[in-house]
């Protein structure tokens, strides 16, 4: 089975303040045997690299419109008269603001919609044939149909 992955790495800005932000080095990332999923692996080239795994349907809607809660928070605003992208990630390690250029986003994103069309996700993991093969009757399950607790009734009659 071939899969697709489509990267891209970029340079994001982490907000420290509304003054002040440094850029952090990324990678966004999207595989075609985890269709549902987007990853971003922050501080790539360092010791300590941080993953972040969320939906892609929520970067998909956050480049539009403000979208998400609790952990993952992305929403689209102009900084300078440039279109970003803002995700606010929380974790029990910290908060964290990044601001992502849109455009470069998008285009990403573009890539992963042309790899696995919203709505064909499922397909790409064969849920369909593993239901299947899941449901399937098999020999085991005949033994374990016929009579799963024989001689319960001889005792009841005791």
């Amino acid at each position: 089975m071939h899969h697709t992955v489509v990267e891209r790495e970029l340079e994001l800005q982490l907000i420290l303040s509304p003054e002040r932000s440094i850029p952090v080095p990324a990678r966004l990332g999207y595989r075609s045997d985890d269709p549902f999923a987007v990853h971003v692996t922050f501080h790539i080239g360092s010791d300590h690299p941080v993953h972040w795994t969320f939906a892609r349907e929520l970067l998909v809607e956050g480049v539009f419109r403000p979208c998400g809660h609790g952990d993952v928070r992305v929403w689209p605003t102009k900084v300078a008269g440039r279109g970003v992208v803002l995700m606010a990630l929380s974790s029990p390690d910290g908060d964290a603001l990044l601001e992502a250029p849109a455009a470069q986003v998008s285009a990403w994103l573009e890539r992963t919609l042309r790899a696995v069309p919203p709505g064909s996700e499922a397909e790409q993991l064969g849920i369909d044939d593993g239901l299947a093969e899941l449901l399937a009757p098999t020999a085991a399950d005949d033994l374990w149909l016929r009579d799963p607790w024989p001689g319960d009734e001889s005792q009841d009659a005791e």
